[in-house]
């Protein structure tokens, strides 16, 4: 219940302070709106004991509960610090005051998590485990890489990087729903398993597509400019599309190889 009293107290009070069009608070709203429905969404579930139904058709509801619990802390302690990185200041005592709820939203998803993992040794068959919160955390850095994409439309190359973004984003959510209900994976007219490892090895060599083309289209004869503060600038979100390129493709490749070696609970295709 704190988490959902605190995420919408972020929200409201970020709401107040007034909306922009800016990519990074826009997805900071979704969040302190997405976090706390699917929260209310267990709590009601739990509560009228519908879990048990859900379980019968092969759903391990533990292993969804604490995943989305790992995944609602990844996302809450994310947008706190990219808040405070781009809003607060010295004089700003309410954006401070919105920082600090965020921050506090983001500390009790973490309490919630540690509480399942190291208390209640819950342990996951999928989401909550090592492949699918892997898999979260691909489409999470596919979020960031989104929200901070700008200054790409008059180039072709870094059109083709969007495109290369984009292509893997919409499968993960698949994969990662289709390895949550059991029955669904079994329906499949082909091997999951396979799909995957063909889906890892064309992000790999998309993501090294775009680690490439991104930084040497973007940053030629585009040096940073002397009047870019430390914490925003255009030209640091557009560095930040660079990096974050590069930390998705370590995690795809990552992936990759943990699955032809079928370790850390991959499974081998």
């Amino acid at each position: 219940m704190a988490q959902i009293i605190l995420c919408l107290i972020t929200f409201i009070l970020s709401l107040i302070r007034g909306f922009s069009s800016h990519t990074y608070l826009i997805y900071a709203m979704f969040t302190w709106v997405f976090c706390p429905i699917m929260t209310l969404f267990i709590t009601v579930i739990e509560m009228f004991k519908l879990d048990i139904i859900l379980n019968m058709f092969c759903m391990d509801w533990g292993d969804f509960t604490t995943g989305m619990a790992m995944s609602s802390t990844l996302m809450t302690v994310s947008v706190a610090i990219t808040y405070a990185n781009f809003y607060i200041c010295k004089t700003c005592l309410y954006n401070w005051i919105v920082t600090v709820f965020a921050f506090l939203s983001g500390f009790v998803y973490t309490l919630e998590v540690v509480k399942d993992k190291f208390f209640d040794k819950k342990k996951g068959s999928y989401l909550a485990a090592l492949p699918g919160f892997w898999k979260v955390m691909e489409a999470f850095v596919s979020c960031m890489i989104f929200v901070s994409l700008t200054g790409y439309k008059d180039s072709p190359a870094l059109i083709l990087c969007v495109i290369a973004y984009i292509i893997p984003f919409p499968i993960l959510p698949v994969i990662i729903a289709t390895n949550i209900f059991k029955k669904l994976k079994q329906c499949l007219p082909f091997n999951l398993d396979r799909f995957v490892f063909i889906f890892l090895v064309i992000s790999v060599l998309l993501y090294i597509f775009a680690a490439i083309m991104w930084p040497v289209f973007m940053f030629r004869n585009n040096p940073r400019p002397k009047t870019c503060p430390a914490s925003y600038c255009i030209w640091a979100i557009q560095f930040m599309v660079a990096f974050l390129t590069v930390v998705n493709l370590i995690l795809f490749t990552l992936d990759l190889i943990f699955t032809l070696l079928g370790i850390c609970n991959f499974k081998r295709t």
